[in-house]
């Protein structure tokens, strides 16, 4: 894996872009430690940079900035073309004299966009990428990121009145190294992280600069002129979605077998390095079943790491524990404790280079930082699972509990909730273990809040997705911005016409082009990254995300009252390699026990960020409210974790930057 970096400039000199670029690679050693280089036009201001994690092709004809044998186009490439061995062979048919330089997928890509252009050599590609594209000959520049977003692709322009400077870059922690970037804060960015933990393409925290759509392609053809609408749709979930179900799979016997085939070859794809690799293993369905797949095809033990809690509430180790002493992986454990948490705490703003609050980005990273110590290079996660098969309780609840809802009138409805909130947490968390659903007592408190003024489906989902039922009272008066009250424009798109009637899967459509990109695979990326490891994600192969979409619904999720739960086709999958008494349990998630920490380990350092005069010198929220909720949450009136985490990461990102 590898950091992006380059820009195009109308100013100064190419003596002081050049450090400019040097620095924005510097910026990004972490994501690449193996190797750096720069290119430049010598006719155009332009710059590119690239800094190499070496996985495939550890040899210096991997190297990049790479100029394309025809010498037209020079790319910067960051991520991976798992089958770029079969477009290896289909590209000497076309050109049998054709003479490789080295083995790299870079090179390979290069010579398909030579012979095709840009577009159809995406088409063709599987994989993960982010890229920058120069064509010498039409003095343009292009940028394309992958199907589903795993890669990470920033840009935009950054100067003072006619002297401006197009950048771009894998993260933002590039632009912030040149000394003419003084671009204020994106109101919409930071309104998207108070109320979802992570900003949504195509916003950034700041101003003029963006995140690329997953599955698009930017062309540039000039540094002054803002032609950031030029942007074309490769690749499109929609149009998969349409072309699935009109081509559905019925019996459960062929999707099982169907789905078996296309992860397998998936994995078998995914594990082509010439470096070591191994898993993540919670000992949950996706990742045992991406663990036990490898291990079946694997000719020796495969490295399985997990990562335990002292919180038996949070905890999985001990069922990763038994899955890979069945699988016979070699097993290690590391347990996060509250002082690794507070050790951690303060890097990372520069791990993540703008605000994310996803609390899980914490044993996110510890994980990827052992499994990198540990000498590993890949690690295959299970992420995608979810989304596509119909994992968590919003899917398989959802639409149940709204069908409820929705035969209730309002006014009963607020009734309802207002005495659902005078119930004790913590005394309907005993019935959990009952129902299934774990930590039951925060999420009926939830529900109950949102019984007082959700009226539609739409706006059912959109609460289960957000902190705030109106984030705009917290904001100081003097913030006023016309996107507060905005939903993230992934999930204000276009429907396929099967799913627009059906709350389940318009929720699984929405959570994989918005929840996905900008928090699951941002979170992964950025922890891993950190740590110079690369993630890989057999579940976002574009041909298993089009098999999960064939599926009819029952084979994913089975939402009928006498047995409720996800991922059906999955783990009738996993039964063939384990024993389901390993696995069948209540979904736990990657969390922490994050509202209890802060009321002790972390509650002084949470506490200064969170004061009053902090908070009035920030200058973007009232202070008596954010006060009001720390009280609460200190006193265990409330449980306002959720909702101060982002303001805490938040405060503690401007306090640095």
């Amino acid at each position: 894996m590898c950091g992006i970096s380059g820009l195009w400039s109308n100013f100064g000199t190419k003596d002081e872009h050049k450090i400019s670029i040097k620095k924005m690679n510097d910026a990004l050693n972490h994501r690449g430690p193996d190797n750096s280089g720069i290119w430049n036009d010598s006719e155009e201001k332009f710059f590119l940079g690239h800094t190499r994690l070496s996985i495939l092709d550890l040899s210096l004809f991997g190297a990049q900035p790479m100029i394309s044998h025809n010498e037209r186009y020079v790319i910067s490439f960051n991520g991976e073309i798992y089958n770029h061995l079969e477009l290896k062979r289909e590209q000497e048919k076309i050109n049998s004299g054709i003479r490789w330089r080295g083995h790299s997928d870079t090179e390979i890509l290069l010579e398909m966009i030579s012979q095709n252009g840009l577009e159809k050599a995406l088409q063709k590609c599987n994989g993960m990428f982010s890229l920058a594209l120069w064509d010498r000959k039409e003095k343009s520049l292009k940028l394309a990121r992958d199907r589903i977003g795993e890669k990470p692709l920033y840009y935009g322009f950054c100067g003072k009145g006619l002297e401006k400077t197009f950048v771009f870059g894998s993260e933002l922690s590039s632009f912030k190294a040149l000394k003419y970037f003084e671009n204020g804060i994106n109101a919409r960015g930071l309104s998207q992280l108070i109320n979802y933990g992570s900003i949504s393409a195509p916003n950034s925290i700041f101003e003029d600069i963006f995140q690329l759509i997953p599955g698009t392609i930017l062309t540039l053809n000039s540094p002054i002129k803002k032609e950031l609408s030029n942007l074309k749709t490769w690749w499109s979930l929609n149009s998969v979605v349409e072309n699935s179900f009109s081509n559905q799979i019925h019996s459960e016997n062929e999707a099982i077998l169907i789905l078996e085939e296309v992860l397998k070859q998936s994995i078998k794809r995914q594990s082509i390095a010439d470096v070591p690799l191994g898993t993540f293993l919670s000992g949950g369905i996706d990742s045992s079943l991406i663990t036990s797949l490898l291990q079946s095809e694997a000719k020796r033990k495969v490295k399985t790491f997990t990562i335990g809690f002292e919180d038996e509430n949070f905890n999985e180790a001990p069922y990763a524990k038994e899955v890979a002493k069945y699988l016979g992986t070699e097993h290690s454990e590391i347990y996060l404790t509250s002082k690794d948490v507070q050790n951690l705490i303060p890097n990372l703003n520069s791990i993540y280079s703008e605000p994310f609050a996803d609390p899980s980005q914490i044993p996110t990273h510890l994980l990827c930082r052992e499994v990198r110590n540990s000498g590993l290079k890949i690690a295959l996660s299970g992420d995608g699972g979810d989304e596509l098969f119909g994992g968590y309780n919003r899917y398989f609840l959802g639409e149940n509990i709204w069908k409820a809802m929705d035969l209730i009138p309002f006014k009963i409805r607020r009734l309802i909730g207002d005495l659902g909130l005078n119930l004790s947490s913590k005394s309907l968390d005993k019935i959990s273990p009952l129902l299934g659903v774990n930590q039951f007592g925060i999420k009926f408190h939830k529900l109950a809040k949102r019984l007082k003024y959700i009226k539609n489906e739409e706006e059912f989902y959109y609460s289960l997705i957000s902190q705030w039922e109106d984030q705009s009272y917290i904001f100081c008066d003097d913030f006023k911005d016309p996107y507060l009250h905005q939903r993230p424009e992934s999930i204000t798109c276009e429907l396929p016409k099967y799913i627009s009637s059906n709350l389940t899967y318009k929720m699984m459509f929405y959570d994989t082009l918005n929840y996905l990109p900008n928090d699951i695979l941002t979170k992964v990326d950025r922890a891993a990254m950190a740590s110079s490891l690369e993630t890989r994600a057999p579940f976002l192969d574009h041909n298993v995300i089009s098999t999960a979409w064939r599926l009819r619904k029952d084979l994913k999720i089975n939402s009928s009252f006498k047995k409720i739960n996800g991922k059906v086709i999955l783990k009738k999958l996993l039964q063939k390699y384990i024993p389901q008494e390993l696995f069948i349990r209540p979904k736990v998630g990657f969390g922490i026990p994050l509202d209890d920490w802060l009321r002790g380990p972390l509650k002084s350092w949470a506490g200064d960020l969170l004061a009053e005069d902090n908070i009035k010198k920030s200058g973007y929220f009232k202070s008596e409210l954010i006060t009001k909720l720390w009280e609460e949450h200190l006193s265990l009136k409330s449980n306002n974790c959720s909702k101060l985490w982002p303001i805490i990461m938040w405060q503690s990102w401007l306090e640095k930057n």
